[in-house]
């Protein structure tokens, strides 16, 4: 009954995408697991009547750039780069809780853009079911953006039905860990700035060359780097050995103090700084 009611999804999803990008539609593409299959399936529907855009940005690390453009050639499916400027934007730089908005409704733009540019009409973004339970500003964004549309979460596909229906496409990034922008790592009300996420990243890919960790952030708390990892890869960090390395190389980054979070990696941890300053 399970597999009757899933292919009843994909035939509904599917029907969606064709009814909706009739014109042409563009994917929203970042290379992640929700993305990547959302462009598969569509490029099944409308064959050449949709491509693939990739924003190029500081706020998402560039090695992410080289996965997304396998990901489409795997695919199969024609891959753009555009460029974003949300560290232009004065409200993005000032990380408000809803930092999220400004950033997607500035990709947003940039991708109409280029689709009225191709002749096309839709934008197809990534947004799941799953996505809504917790803290979403840049939905706000989707939905109050013309010719933007979400078909998993129109279809009510959660994200652990998206992994699965990669998997049954053979999509090779399945299992692929959850992508977030590089913004994520700074405390809200903290400022971005294009230096900030450029040590974030080298202090990621510093400790991912020390350790294998997949999924993993490096919060930036000014002098403070506080390390998030998996529970079920904080082992990796039992060891005197690791932990020298790492913090060495974090403090040639220019961080005073490095730490590891016991609680391991959460979505949305620094919300609990907003919750805990809304209580005191």
């Amino acid at each position: 009954m399970k597999q009757q009611l899933d292919s009843q999804k994909i035939e509904k999803l599917k029907k969606y995408i064709a009814t909706k990008g009739k014109n042409g539609a563009v994917i929203a593409f970042s290379g992640g697991v929700d993305s990547t299959t959302l462009a598969a399936l569509a490029h099944q529907v409308l064959a050449e009547k949709t491509i693939a855009v990739i924003a190029q940005t500081a706020t998402y690390p560039p090695e992410e750039l080289k996965d997304a453009q396998k990901a489409a050639q795997d695919i199969g499916i024609p891959l753009h780069i555009i460029q974003t400027e949300e560290l232009k934007n004065p409200d993005f730089q000032k990380n408000p809780p809803n930092r999220c908005y400004y950033c997607k409704k500035e990709l947003l733009q940039k991708i109409l853009t280029f689709a009225h540019s191709q002749g096309f009409r839709a934008v197809f973004e990534g947004t799941n079911h799953s996505d809504l339970q917790g803290h979403r500003p840049g939905y706000q964004a989707v939905q109050e953006t013309q010719d933007v549309y979400s078909p998993w979460t129109a279809c009510q596909f959660t994200k652990t039905e998206i992994r699965q229906t990669a998997k049954t496409m053979g999509l090779s990034n399945h299992d692929k860990p959850a992508l977030s922008c590089l913004a994520t790592r700074i405390p809200f009300n903290q400022p971005i700035t294009a230096e900030k996420l450029y040590r974030i990243n080298q202090a990621e890919q510093a400790i991912k060359t020390i350790v294998p960790i997949q999924q993993l952030r490096v919060r930036d708390h000014n002098n403070l780097a506080r390390i998030e990892v998996a529970t079920q890869e904080q082992h990796h960090f039992f060891d005197a050995t690791v932990l020298e390395k790492a913090t060495q190389a974090l403090k040639h980054l220019g961080f005073l103090y490095v730490t590891l979070d016991l609680e391991g990696y959460q979505t949305g941890s620094m919300l609990k700084e907003v919750v805990f300053e809304a209580k005191t």
